[in-house]
């Protein structure tokens, strides 16, 4: 299946998303095969390439060269990335994988016995422990394997006393529940980054300071350590690997920068660069009439063109820093872009608001809302941050939409044929006037 889902800002700076298209993909999925289609959706839904600003896809080889191919720029979804870091370097261990192999015979168990299902709950209530359901990981999702060992974790007394009285499929040694504890505080980041990039909300600009942030908490020595210091060194140097790439890649960069709550504060290579690589896309984004000087004229003086004195504020602002510049990091840029690379990144980011507030939390702006009150304040950034932060981080959208699709059309409801589809239907209509037929012929 292929889907495109399209994602975009308004003037107002409120984020509108749509299903444009989804269908069936045939036959050989090459390169070649995936951007004819795309080829034909663009064309369908009179798409100009140009109006693109980038393609969230899969990390699948076919896809980045289908994009390739297409002309459009790409990036990869990161929780795919995440995923195949966390299997690379921690699920695919021996003993974790040993571990995650029993849990999933003990949850099998309890799922397709009725009765042993209802056991654990009464066992739970007797203990004084609150109620919760086992849960059964899917082996392509690597946070259904998290929710899964610590669901067991969180039944391991109702579990022992059940293995009392009741043969279970195999067991967990104390060695094992160890290491599923300590495992679980390496992978809890994990999962709540996967979350957070989830989010309707989530953009591009994450992408950076997620990883930053992933990174240093792997650094971290703790005492749950014991035990998992390989693992843990491992899902560093895999995360290191497959995100090596991400501050070199200016989508991501210029995100970042333009999201107020990061600006240039999460980078480990120089801020300088990343503050001359979105001048760089400010002078190409200009149009021609905003530059009042190119780099090879001397700057303008502090009158305008008609002779008038200048009088507004911002013009102060220009002036006080034109003395004090000297002229060649904003070379090429007209005085209003030059306050706004000045005064931006030097001003306060925005505070992160916490996942779960307190009821007596204020709630603070966020980014989209950020711009929206200050474009006419930055309106040069303001118009690129409405281009960058379109963007999502992730192709949630597209695996939501076969999810859904997947619960509607299970085993037995796909095998209907048109003809008993429409009896079943014409039947649940008509079932007011059928149904007291029925009654008298009873």
């Amino acid at each position: 299946m292929l889907s495109m889902t399209a994602q975009w800002l308004d003037e107002e700076y409120n984020m509108h998303r749509a299903t444009l298209h989804a269908q069936e993909l045939p036959g050989s999925h090459t390169a070649q095969t995936i951007n004819n289609t795309f080829e034909k959706i663009f064309q369908h839904w009179n798409i100009g390439k140009e109006t693109v600003h980038v393609v969230l896809r899969d990390n699948a080889r076919n896809m980045i060269k289908a994009m390739e191919l297409c002309g459009v720029a790409s990036l990869g979804c990161m929780a795919h990335t995440l995923q195949l870091a966390v299997n690379e370097a921690v699920l695919s261990q021996r003993t974790v994988s040993d571990c995650i192999a029993i849990g999933r015979k003990i949850v099998g168990h309890f799922k397709h016995s009725q009765v042993a299902t209802s056991t654990p709950a009464q066992l739970n209530m007797r203990l004084g422990i609150t109620p919760a359901h086992l849960q059964q990981d899917v082996s392509t999702r690597w946070n259904s394997t998290f929710y899964m060992l610590r669901s067991l974790l969180q039944q391991k007394q109702a579990l022992a006393v059940y293995g009392v009285d009741n043969k279970l499929p195999a067991t967990l040694s104390p060695l094992q529940w160890t290491l599923i504890e300590n495992m679980l505080t390496i992978l809890d980041p994990c999962e709540q980054l996967t979350r957070d990039i989830s989010r309707a909300t989530a953009t591009a600009a994450d992408v950076i300071p997620a990883v930053q942030a992933l990174k240093r908490f792997l650094t971290k020595n703790v005492p749950t350590d014991h035990g998992v210091k390989t693992s843990k060194s491992t899902l560093l140097e895999a995360v290191n690997k497959r995100f090596d790439h991400i501050e070199a890649e200016p989508l991501y960069v210029l995100a970042t920068i333009l999201d107020p709550r990061y600006k240039d504060q999460y980078f480990t290579t120089s801020k300088q660069q990343a503050r001359e690589m979105l001048q760089e896309w400010l002078e190409s984004s200009l149009d021609p009439c905003d530059s009042l000087y190119s780099p090879d004229e001397p700057q303008a003086q502090t009158t305008k063109a008609d002779g008038k004195s200048s009088t507004s504020l911002l013009d102060m602002y220009a002036e006080i820093l034109k003395e004090n510049d000297d002229g060649t990091q904003h070379a090429g840029l007209s005085d209003t872009v030059v306050v706004e690379m000045q005064t931006y990144p030097s001003e306060s980011t925005l505070p992160m608001s916490p996942e779960n507030p307190p009821e007596n939390y204020e709630k603070t702006m966020t980014p989209l809302e950020y711009w929206n009150s200050n474009k006419y304040r930055f309106p040069h950034l303001a118009e690129l941050a409405r281009k960058y932060l379109s963007a999502p981080c992730t192709s949630i959208d597209s695996e939501r939409l076969f999810s859904a699709a997947a619960n509607v059309l299970d085993e037995k409801r796909n095998r209907l044929s048109c003809d008993k589809a429409e009896m079943l239907l014409f039947v649940k209509k008509n079932l007011p006037l059928i149904r007291p037929q029925l009654t008298k012929k009873k």
